[in-house]
């Protein structure tokens, strides 16, 4: 197996999420609390430590120019990514982050269906590789409701607690001893 550097990790994020409207950024995790790290990551306060790349839409500049670094977040708390956001296991994560790379009324199960399958697979993985072993991983989807191992393959792709005022928002934390990482798919529609 390669090993994982930030030519890799970006030509597997461009691959992804090129295509839809992504929040796809890293950030340091300094503190006991993973949840302050994500909240710099979301509010754009923090670099990635690695200098490797990061996909924000074109679309949120709009907020940004207004003021609003956290745009397209609704000024998120601590407490509010702890109560919208569920566990889920690493291979689930992988499945969730595959799903994100489609639009959402226009592709019902994309990932199931597609014929590069096992590329997208691939590049979530690489993504989540990053993050190491021993990674925790959280999402928004209400698919996550009932367990921690949803096959979010099988299913269309569902959205869950709001986190933005999009008609629908899907996120996916990781959270590593070193790093966080922020993966949100919107529906812009």
């Amino acid at each position: 197996m390669k090993p994982l550097d930030g030519n890799t990790w970006g030509a597997a994020l461009v691959r992804l999420l090129e295509d839809v409207y992504t929040f796809a950024r890293s950030g340091p995790r300094r503190r006991e609390d993973w949840a302050e790290d994500v909240l710099g990551v979301m509010e754009r306060s923090v670099a990635d430590p690695r200098g490797w790349s990061a996909r924000d839409s074109d679309t949120f500049e709009e907020g940004w120019e207004a003021g609003y670094p956290f745009y397209p977040f609704r000024a998120p708390t601590t407490e509010g990514l702890r109560a919208g956001l569920r566990p889920i296991t690493a291979g689930a994560a992988v499945e969730l982050l595959a799903s994100l790379a489609q639009e959402w009324f226009f592709e019902g199960s994309p990932v199931r269906f597609r014929e590069d399958r096992d590329m997208v697979l691939a590049d979530a993985r690489t993504l989540l590789d990053r993050f190491g072993p021993d990674a925790a991983f959280w999402t928004s989807s209400d698919l996550a409701r009932t367990c921690d191992a949803p096959d979010f393959l099988a299913r269309d792709l569902e959205g869950g607690h709001p986190f933005t005022n999009f008609m629908m928002d899907l996120g996916l934390i990781a959270v590593s001893a070193d790093e966080v990482g922020v993966f949100w798919s919107f529906n812009a529609n």
